[in-house]
């Protein structure tokens, strides 16, 4: 590879990295053809990003990023790597999880999302079994409507006056 090709590879792993939130770093070494075209095939279903790259490069991409640390993944940047890119955090885990009922591919060597860092294919259920932002943002839309729509119903009972409400608020708390 000429030196122009790498700054190439480097430039186009930088704009990878500058624009995502989620990425994991992944052992595929030892798949054969058709079993990393299903993971491609996966990964495209999922609308997960699959690259395989060489760590020296990825490694100076990631030190290009202004914004972000990646220092935490440099360690496990040895041997094969793939990175995995996606917009939820725990599409590229669960992916590697389902895969690997498989084959004993591909393995986690280090993931890093939202600038935290996971280092080590022993926090691939962890990482599974993170909540993406939209499932979060669910939960606190959920908990915030119950006292509401307690407030709604007392409203209703009440017969829609401050008096009513408050006493009606009172035997509930009663």
């Amino acid at each position: 590879m000429t030196k122009q090709e790498k700054t190439e590879v480097i430039k186009e792993l930088q704009e990878v990295l500058e624009s995502t939130n989620v990425l994991y770093i992944a052992d595929t070494d030892g798949l054969n053809a058709q079993q990393t075209s299903e993971l491609r095939r996966a990964c495209f279903k999922g609308e997960i990003s699959m690259k395989v790259v060489k760590n020296t490069l990825l490694r100076k991409a990631m030190e290009n990023v202004e914004d972000k640390d990646f220092s935490g993944v440099f360690e496990s940047l040895k041997g094969n790597s793939t990175i995995f890119t996606s917009d939820k955090g725990n599409a590229p885990a669960k992916l590697i999880q389902n895969f690997r009922k498989k084959t004993e591919k591909p393995l986690l060597k280090a993931a890093w999302i939202d600038s935290a860092v996971f280092v080590g294919d022993a926090q691939l259920e962890t990482l599974a079994n993170l909540k993406s932002r939209e499932e979060l943002i669910g939960e606190i839309i959920g908990l915030l409507q119950s006292p509401i729509k307690n407030v709604v119903s007392a409203l209703k009972s009440g017969g829609n006056t401050i008096a009513g409400l408050v006493k009606t608020l009172s035997e509930k708390e009663g």
